[in-house]
């Protein structure tokens, strides 16, 4: 069992490393070091396991294998060479590479790669001396990223990106991703004893994964990550960090969440999400025009990440649809409301400034989350003493 040190790096969308951050910390990692899009932390080889089922808002999970200057191909070959690629990929296994480079001499990507693949070959040779690989084994991607003339190599544990949790086997036509509906929910201050209700709730991401977190759900658990296959990370730790996390699932708490949308193939769509998430009986989803929508119960939060109006002659209907919200919040004196936008003039169709805003990044597109806080619940007397 491999419990020595490893550098680890959690990937992050721009305006989410704090929140990466503060995930990797509550999983007891404490070696923790933010930079743009990455965190970086210290772990070991159960902390691949962890950080893959249970981290909500990253990306993907990658060994940090070197970092080093490369202004030449020379330097990029011996520095990548130099790596432990033998310790991590076996004589079978599969080792392409990816590649990007930003503001670095070395700027053909195709050529990077070609280069560090050369060398991670040449490396194996020495260790299995073997001519060629056949990588008919476990996957381990390479990435060689450069950025200021420093190239920093990484192996990928992950697969396809974590925000792919295994429930939703259909997409709607702009689908909010896991990782950032899951974001929202924790940049709110929901909490699972107060209502939950997204009057846009599409295809039902943000209302599965704030489920999730109510229930204290690791996302990863219905999935399967490349290093299950790999020796490093022996099938007794995956079982470990599974059972582990099976055993801190909360599904005694009651869930009070709701969502509506008036596009009715996008609610069978969320149904089915829901079914396969196991949370069907747990969540209340409707067809509903905004103007429609009555939200329950006090002190609630409205999460949500209303339409964009990209194309012409939908941004009236925003506007409209934005205009009806900010109506009926007005009536909702105990409520708060998380509101995901691009569009500058959310607070003047919602008829009042935001308390805060934050910006983030929906995939490409600049949004900014607007919150609109409302009273906090009374603390609960009996639960304190």
């Amino acid at each position: 069992m491999n419990l020595t040190p490893i550098e680890l790096i959690a990937t992050a969308p721009m305006g989410l490393e704090a929140i990466v951050a503060r995930e990797v910390r509550e999983l007891g990692y404490e070696q923790v070091t933010v930079e743009n899009g990455r965190v970086s932390f210290i772990g070991d080889a159960l902390a691949i396991c962890r950080a893959n089922l249970w981290l909500r808002t990253t990306d993907r999970i990658l060994v940090k294998m070197g970092s080093f200057p490369a202004r030449t191909f020379d330097e990029l070959f011996e520095g990548v060479k130099a790596l432990p690629w033998p310790d991590w990929i076996p004589e079978d296994g599969e080792f392409p590479v990816e590649g990007r480079s930003h503001k670095s001499q070395l700027s053909s990507v195709p050529a990077c790669q070609g280069i560090v693949k050369k060398a991670v070959v040449e490396k194996m040779k020495q260790q299995y001396g073997a001519e060629w690989f056949r990588e008919t084994g476990g996957r381990y991607v390479i990435e060689v990223s450069l950025l200021n003339d420093i190239a920093t190599i990484t192996l990928d544990t992950t697969g396809p990106g974590l925000h792919k949790r295994g429930y939703r086997k259909l997409v709607t036509e702009a689908p909010l991703k896991e990782t950032m509906a899951a974001a929202m929910v924790l940049l709110s201050r929901w909490r699972p004893e107060r209502p939950l209700y997204d009057p846009f709730c599409g295809s039902g991401t943000i209302p599965i994964e704030a489920a999730m977190i109510g229930w204290n759900l690791a996302p990863g658990l219905r999935r399967s990550f490349n290093s299950e296959t790999w020796p490093l990370v022996p099938q007794e730790l995956w079982k470990q960090a599974r059972e582990e996390a099976y055993d801190l699932v909360k599904d005694d708490v009651p869930l009070e969440i709701s969502g509506s949308d008036i596009d009715k193939e996008a609610i069978e769509v969320a149904m089915a999400a829901l079914k396969a998430a196991g949370l069907s009986k747990e969540i209340n989803l409707q067809v509903l025009p905004v103007a429609k929508i009555r939200p329950r119960g006090d002190y609630g939060c409205i999460i949500t990440n209303p339409p964009y109006g990209e194309r012409l002659g939908e941004r009236d209907e925003v506007e409209r649809v934005i205009r009806q919200l900010g109506s009926i919040y007005s009536q909702l004196p105990s409520w708060s409301a998380f509101i995901l936008s691009p569009s500058r003039q959310l607070e003047h169709y919602m008829g009042r400034k935001s308390d805060k805003n934050r910006k983030l990044f929906n995939g490409r597109i600049e949004c900014h989350l607007f919150q609109y806080l409302g009273p906090l619940p009374p603390r609960n007397r009996t639960s304190e003493e």
